[in-house]
C-alpha cells in the first residue's frame, strides 16, 4: 500500500475538483469582487496571458503563454478599502487594477503537472505555496467553458487541506506517528502567533489580517491574562459584505469578533458603527461604498436589518456560500493532543490551523497544515 501511495500522481487528487474560474490581471478590484460573489468561491485566480520568453518558461503550459500569477479573496479587498488613501473614495478604489491587491509574495501559487508525485506537491507547499494549479485531464466529449479556457486547457487548484485530507485516507501507513502527541513532534509554533487584546482597536489588527491570510491562520483575540477568547479569521471576514470595512475601522477587536459572527451583526453594534463613523467623519466612506455596491452588484444589496452590514444568514455574500460561513470561535487543542486528532479537528472545521492552549486556556501556540505536512514529508521520503 505504501508503494501505491508513492506511485500515485497528483492528478489523483484532482478527481471531482471543479475547474478554476479565471480572471485577467487587467481586471479591476470591482471585477474581482463581482467574480467572487457570482461564483461563491473562496478566491478567484488571476492569470497573465502575455507570452513568456523561452528562457523563463519552465513548462509547456508556460510556453503557451498563460500563467496563474496569484489569487484574490474578499479579505484582500476589505483590507485594501481600509487603507487610509482609499477612505475618501472607496468607489475609486474598486476601480483600481486588481494587481494593486495581489499579495506581493512570490510562490504563493505554483503550477504543477498532473503526472507530478505527492512528494512534489508537498515540497512546493513546504517552500511556501498555498495553492497548486494543476491541469485537468480532458474528458472525452466534454466542452470546456469559455471563461475557463487557457489554450484549450482547464485547471483546478489543490490546497493544503486537499493533501491533508488525502493523507488521512492512508493514515495507517504512517503509524505510530499519527498517534504521537503534537508537543513531541515539534510542530507547535510559538514564535509567529498573531494576536491582539480584546479591547484593542480592531484597526490595530489591520496589519495582522493580511499576514494571517498569507500564513493561512487567523488573528487570535486574548484577554489580559493571555487566555484565548476567539479569533478574527480571513475565512470569517470573507463571508461578510464589504461594508464590514466600516466595522473594522470603528470597533474594538472584541466587538468586531461579535460583529462578524455568522448570525449577522447585532443591531446595537450596527448603531455603534454608525455613531463612530460620524465621530470620525467617515460617514461618506460607508455611503459611497454602499452606493457603489448597489450600482455594480445589485444582487448583493438587501433591505433587511440583519443584512444592512456585515454577514448574512443565508445566500452568498462576499464570495462564500452560507455553508462555508464560520463563527469567530477559535478551534483549540492541547499540547498533549495527538497528531491525527488535530488533523481531524481541522478538517472537520474546514480550517488549516488549530490553536494550542494550556489547561488554563492560555494561548501556547498554533499547529498548521504546513507543519503537519513537514512530518508526513519526512515519513514519505523514508518510504521512497
Amino acid at each position: 500500500m505504501a508503494v501505491r501511495l508513492l506511485a500515485n500522481e497528483i492528478s489523483d487528487l484532482c478527481l471531482g475538483k471543479p475547474a478554476l474560474r479565471c480572471l485577467s490581471t487587467a481586471a479591476t478590484v470591482g471585477d474581482a469582487l463581482s467574480a467572487l460573489r457570482k461564483s461563491g468561491d473562496a478566491a478567484v485566480s488571476l492569470w497573465s496571458c502575455d507570452d513568456l520568453p523561452p528562457s523563463e518558461a519552465t513548462t509547456d503550459r508556460e510556453k503557451g503563454g498563460c500563467v496563474c500569477v496569484g489569487k484574490v479573496c474578499i479579505v484582500d479587498i476589505v483590507c485594501f478599502l481600509c487603507r487610509e488613501e482609499n477612505l475618501a473614495d472607496p468607489a475609486a478604489a474598486l476601480r483600481s487594477k486588481v494587481e494593486a491587491i495581489v499579495p506581493k509574495v512570490a510562490g504563493l501559487v505554483r503550477h504543477l503537472e498532473p503526472h507530478a508525485s505527492l512528494l512534489d506537491a508537498i515540497e512546493l507547499i513546504l517552500e511556501g505555496a498555498q495553492n497548486l494549479v494543476v491541469p485537468l485531464r480532458s474528458r472525452r466529449g466534454a466542452i470546456p467553458r469559455k471563461n475557463l479556457l487557457h489554450h484549450h486547457r482547464e485547471y483546478c487548484w489543490l490546497t493544503q487541506e486537499d493533501i491533508i485530507r488525502y493523507l488521512l485516507n492512508f493514515i495507517n501507513l504512517f503509524a505510530p506517528t499519527p498517534a504521537l502527541r503534537i508537543n513531541s513532534l515539534g510542530i507547535i509554533d510559538t514564535d509567529s502567533i498573531l494576536a491582539v487584546h480584546y479591547y484593542d482597536p480592531a484597526a490595530s489588527a489591520l496589519r495582522l489580517i493580511p499576514e494571517s491570510n498569507l500564513k493561512q491562520t487567523a488573528v487570535a483575540i486574548v484577554d489580559d491574562e493571555g487566555q484565548l477568547i476567539g479569533e478574527i479569521s480571513p475565512l470569517t471576514l470573507s463571508s461578510c459584505d464589504l461594508t464590514v470595512s466600516a466595522a473594522v475601522l470603528t470597533l474594538s477587536a472584541g466587538d468586531l469578533m461579535a460583529y462578524i459572527d455568522c448570525g449577522g451583526p447585532p443591531e446595537g453594534l450596527v448603531r455603534l458603527v454608525k455613531e463612530r463613523l460620524q465621530e470620525k467623519n467617515l460617514v461618506t466612506f460607508l455611503e459611497s461604498l454602499e452606493e457603489e455596491l448597489a450600482f455594480s452588484l445589485p444582487s448583493a444589496s438587501s433591505s433587511s436589518s440583519d443584512e444592512e452590514f456585515g454577514c448574512v444568514r443565508n445566500g452568498r455574500v462576499g464570495g462564500y456560500s452560507a455553508r462555508m460561513v464560520r463563527r469567530s470561535e477559535a478551534i483549540m487543542c492541547y499540547p498533549s493532543s495527538s497528531l491525527v486528532a488535530v488533523m481531524i479537528q481541522a478538517l472537520a472545521h474546514r480550517v488549516s490551523y488549530v490553536w494550542v492552549v494550556e489547561e488554563d486556556g492560555s494561548l501556547a501556540g498554533i499547529v498548521t497544515f504546513k507543519s503537519m505536512l513537514r512530518v508526513f514529508h519526512e515519513r514519505l521520503r523514508s518510504m521512497s
